[in-house]
């Protein structure tokens, strides 16, 4: 029968325990658990975060190095060189053919003109061809034989005369056909030249570009990285990294060792001591204490000192129940 009230009185013992725990909100088996691997969880959770983020940012800035460093051998000093000795001798190029083009222009209004002169000159040489025919036509119908004979003879001479300003038009107008040729075979060649210009500027503008662009991401690169680093470097540090150590409440003693009972001469009762029930009073009101302070601050994973004191106070009733048992045997 007192082992029975025993194992009754531990019971009640454990589930004083419980119902802290659970005014805690949280499991009793894992209470001490989250009080100290949350925070330690937390910070390697952070570290491994800050990291990954360094590793890509490294990577990032190897890449723009990279770009970098191609970008600075395309427009080296050696091959901006080559495109400037290539835009000076274009540009003397279209110089000269310029000049050329100037130079063989010069004698083109003159030919133009000869080309007119000689086309009116022809032109005269037609008609009177074409106003001797017509009269010889007249004279063979009032048959005037020796108009007719002398008419033909001057339709000759003009006709000779039209082959002689055919010939000179024909010179003309090839001279003057073979001059714009050349003037603008000068032409093409300067524009040529000109097109050269254009490109190896533009190239070469284009090579600084991509050089200039290129280091400004290198920088941000660089600037991303150090950021990266110092955010990593943070994490790992000592603050971060160690846990908080936790400190016992300050109203959570141990509870007050109890007496054994003693007999009553008069009643033949066991009653307790003063002392007995101060200790029994002192474990009730510490249990309610630290159970009263859990659900006050709110906190979901309460210390492993503070569910301690709670065992503790619980275990104090216990052991007075046990000696109340064995004194009444």
């Amino acid at each position: 029968m007192n082992d029975i009230l025993a194992r009754r009185a531990r019971r009640a013992t454990a589930g004083i325990a419980l119902s802290a725990a659970l005014v805690a909100g949280i499991a009793p088996a894992t209470a001490i658990a989250a009080e100290t691997s949350s925070p330690t969880a937390a910070v390697a959770l952070q570290t491994e975060d800050a990291a990954a983020a360094k590793e890509k940012a490294y990577a990032a800035m190897q890449e723009a190095l990279k770009n970098l460093e191609a970008a600075k051998d395309a427009a080296s000093p050696e091959k901006l060189a080559e495109i400037d000795d290539d835009i000076a001798a274009s540009q003397e190029l279209y110089d000269k053919m310029m000049a050329e083009a100037a130079k063989s222009s010069e004698p083109l209004p003159a030919m133009r003109a000869n080309v007119a002169a000689a086309q009116a000159d022809y032109d005269k040489a037609s008609n009177r061809v074409s106003e001797l025919k017509a009269k010889v036509e007249k004279a063979l119908a009032d048959r005037d034989y020796e108009t007719v004979l002398q008419l033909r003879m001057e339709v000759k001479m003009a006709d000779s005369e039209r082959e002689s300003c055919g010939y000179k038009l024909d010179h003309h107008r090839r001279t003057l056909e073979s001059q714009e040729e050349q003037v603008k075979i000068f032409e093409d060649g300067a524009e040529k030249a000109k097109a050269n210009i254009d490109a190896c500027t533009a190239k070469r503008n284009a090579l600084l570009s991509d050089l200039n662009k290129a280091q400004a991401a290198y920088d941000d690169a660089c600037k991303a990285y150090e950021e990266a680093k110092a955010a990593a470097d943070k994490a790992t540090s000592p603050e971060v990294t160690q846990p908080t150590e936790t400190t016992p409440p300050s109203g959570s003693t141990q509870p007050a060792e109890t007496t054994q009972p003693a007999s009553s001469p008069s009643t033949g009762k066991d009653t307790l001591p003063s002392s007995t029930k101060q200790a029994n009073s002192s474990s009730g009101k510490q249990a309610n204490t630290t159970t009263g302070k859990l659900a006050n601050t709110g906190d979901t994973a309460p210390s492993a000192i503070a569910l301690a004191a709670v065992a503790a106070a619980g275990l104090g009733i216990t052991a007075t129940a046990t000696r109340r048992i064995r004194n009444s045997k």
